[in-house]
């Protein structure tokens, strides 16, 4: 059975993560009692720290040295920043004009600018490809016989098909085709019985509906691969900033980073929309026990698009993470409504 803390004890705690964190170095009791500005006599700050340590929330290096945070003392004072959030995300230095509707360009631009503000690697999945519209259609008669489909989705993203016939294509039923199409399914979310509809309508001259029946696997086969789409920002900036004794777990973070799967699925889990998460250490991966993730999901206003995540050592500043997670993900669900809204 778990022992709830005090207070007081939650404040002690969460005075040793932060000073750690600031200062890279244990954290003793006569540093606490000077520099807290809790009213509490060196024997009392020694005797919780004591308790605390033998909860397991902290450790020591060796007996003359001060304390240290535990992967379990991090994981609780990261779910206290979570509860201490305001209601309202905290302003944040997005610029995401520049990228106009390419919602990768935000993506890209989330990243760099995650990673520039605290120094630790970020991540943003992209929205499923499913998820997108339709943004512009185009049929190309490549040969006689041969015809291309070339779909632009709102999320930036590209989806084609080239078809064969076993006769050559009249190239004005080519031409009416990208009409029809740019006219009735811009707008329409990729695979939705909506855009069916559409390519399958009945009023439609049989010739005409059998030669959208051919090229329908361009609007509604996703491919899947294109799915798979994670941008990632700061790998440089990671390791300039970890110490001797993290660079292993830096080291093992960007290996895992080459298996995009398995980062997706950290990120793809379930969550609740729009709120900020943290994982220490063993609830990530194996390889990944001395690494935390801190995130936040963006989207539309009922459906969640993706994650936007910070990675690094354990030992990190996650006040600054959560609410810069969170802040990113705010302005970015506003880009993605407006993107979403206009296609």
């Amino acid at each position: 059975m778990q022992i709830e803390l005090t207070q007081r004890q939650r404040d002690l705690l969460r005075e040793v993560v932060e000073a750690y964190v600031r200062r890279r170095q244990p954290v003793g009791s006569k540093r606490l009692v000077e520099n807290s500005g809790l009213a509490l006599s060196p024997s009392t700050v020694r005797a919780e720290l004591a308790t605390l340590e033998s909860l397991g929330y902290l450790t020591h290096p060796h007996t003359s040295a001060g304390r240290v945070p535990t992967e379990r003392g991090y994981r609780l004072y990261a779910e206290g920043e979570l509860d201490r959030l305001d209601s309202r995300p905290d302003s944040f230095p997005l610029e995401l004009a520049a990228a106009a509707s390419e919602v990768e360009d935000a993506l890209r631009a989330t990243t760099e600018t995650l990673s520039a503000a605290t120094r630790l690697l970020a991540l943003v999945s992209a929205p499923p490809l499913e998820t997108a519209t339709v943004r512009h259609v185009e049929v190309l008669l490549l040969q006689p016989p041969v015809v291309m489909v070339v779909v632009i989705t709102s999320a930036g993203g590209v989806n084609k098909g080239t078809f064969a016939f076993d006769e050559p294509v009249d190239p004005g039923l080519v031409d009416w085709a990208r009409a029809y199409l740019a006219e009735q399914v811009s707008g329409l979310q990729l695979g939705m019985s909506a855009l069916r509809q559409r390519l399958e309508d009945p009023g439609l001259a049989p010739r005409e509906r059998e030669f959208l029946k051919v090229l329908g696997p361009a609007f509604t086969e996703v491919d899947r691969r294109d799915e798979q789409r994670l941008f990632v920002g700061g790998a440089a900036s990671l390791l300039g900033e970890a110490r001797e004794d993290e660079l292993e777990a830096c080291h093992r973070l960007l290996e895992a980073l080459e298996e995009r799967a398995t980062m997706l699925g950290l990120l793809g889990a379930p969550l609740e929309p729009r709120r900020a998460f943290v994982r220490v250490g063993r609830d990530l991966e194996p390889a990944l026990r001395d690494v935390a993730l801190v995130g936040s999901t963006y989207g539309l206003l009922h459906r969640t698009l993706g994650a936007v995540s910070l990675l690094g050592p354990v030992r990190m500043d996650y006040t600054t993470a959560i609410r810069s997670v969170r802040s990113a993900a705010h302005e970015l669900s506003r880009f993605v409504e407006d993107v979403y809204a206009e296609n």
